[in-house]
């Protein structure tokens, strides 16, 4: 079962008056991406070899739309459709888990996304952190997520 998330009125309200954090491309919006995964997924599926290849089914189609509701031409600029909740941590492979992330912003961009995605898998399947966490982490904010495990991504 796929379960989406929900913003809740303190968040949009948050958004509302916070109109540069809601605009910011470097995150997906929320209206449009708030996010989905397999409530059922368990830390042991998400850890066997291959699973993400396994689920990743997005069509050329489904992508094509996703551009579209972001009024984004794929063409003027470095895009991949990247999973809010990533794949590796059984985020959905739907369109409200799909959101065009571009790879020219900095420093905030879909490889340091990507960083932060391996190091919370390597964590989940360790046991150190809760797949549960994980998923939140990427729900709730993942440039957050990502000053608060791995710090400034320059370090990198």
């Amino acid at each position: 079962m796929v379960r989406a998330l929900t913003l809740g009125a303190a968040v949009i309200g948050w958004l509302i008056i916070n109109p540069a954090f809601a605009a910011d491309s470097i995150r997906p919006d929320r209206n449009l991406t708030p996010g989905a995964f397999y409530d059922d997924i368990t830390q042991a599926q998400i850890c066997t070899s291959g699973y993400s290849k396994r689920e990743r089914h997005t069509s050329a189609k489904l992508k094509r739309r996703v551009f579209l509701q972001y009024g984004i031409d794929k063409n003027k600029g470095h895009y991949e459709v990247d999973h809010l909740i990533p794949l590796s941590l059984g985020g959905a492979d739907e369109k409200d888990n799909l959101w065009p992330e571009s790879y020219d912003t900095q420093p905030w961009n879909a490889s340091v996304k990507d960083r932060l995605e391996d190091w919370l898998h390597t964590e989940v399947c360790s046991g150190r952190v809760p797949l549960a966490v994980a998923q939140a982490e990427f729900a709730n904010d993942w440039i957050v997520a990502y000053q608060k495990y791995l710090g400034d991504p320059a370090a990198w």
